[in-house]
């Protein structure tokens, strides 16, 4: 899929686990493991807007997109 995730690179940045971003933003822990790992087939703009409020970043900085070769 040309849509990556580097929801591993912004927790990295911010020092946090994905544990504990799961219960800042109330997703599970499971949902946001898909997500980081990229096997998502879709996230709610809520999702993704709670997520960027807690690690205090844009859409853009945990979604990348490279058009397939």
């Amino acid at each position: 899929m040309p849509i990556r995730v580097k929801l591993d690179d912004m927790l990295h940045e911010r020092r946090l686990t994905l544990s504990e971003l799961s219960a800042r933003v109330d997703i599970t822990l499971a949902n946001l493991s898909v997500l980081k790992t990229g096997k998502a087939k879709a996230i709610r703009f809520s999702t993704l807007e709670a997520i960027c409020r807690e690690l205090d970043c844009k859409p853009g900085d945990i979604l990348d997109y490279s058009a397939e070769d």
